[in-house]
């Protein structure tokens, strides 16, 4: 069901109205899951006001799809979202931070990253010759704005 929520808008701050829109759920609800769930802990500020972050929004999601996609209970959903905070930690501690949307690179990608700016380059030209193209562009705006000697 999932599928069928709104894109979450490009923003730092959500409301609660507007998180309770983006995730089909009503904002007692996602009072009653800071309760519930410890993770969960949105920003407050004058007179009380919530304001969600974007990581929240997601994280109310995953909650979400758990309680009424997948049929956990409250206790069982808990559980699941602490082993899966606890996975996410285990791979950024072990430098396997991998973000959705972004695309794995092989180690060979991986040299290229870390070594000196003509290596990674060459590097890159292999995949695109355009880049090689930019790289003489690059090297001629540097020539025309060094000093004479």
């Amino acid at each position: 069901m999932e599928n069928t929520l709104p894109t979450i808008p490009a923003k730092r701050y959500f409301t609660i109205g507007e998180v309770g829109d983006l995730c089909g759920v009503k904002p007692h609800v996602l009072r009653y899951w800071e309760q519930e769930f410890t993770q969960l802990r949105p920003m407050k500020r004058r007179g009380n006001r919530r304001y969600y972050q974007h990581h929240e929004v997601l994280m109310i999601r995953r909650i979400r799809d758990l309680l009424y996609d997948q049929g956990f209970t409250i206790s069982g959903a808990r559980n699941k979202m602490q082993e899966l905070m606890q996975s996410e930690r285990d791979k950024k501690r072990n430098g396997e931070v991998l973000l959705e949307g972004v695309v794995e690179f092989d180690s060979e990608d991986a040299e290229a990253q870390i070594s000196p700016p003509d290596q990674a380059l060459k590097a890159l030209a292999s995949h695109a010759p355009a880049w090689l193209e930019f790289k003489a562009e690059l090297l001629e705006i540097r020539d025309m704005l060094a000093p004479s000697h």
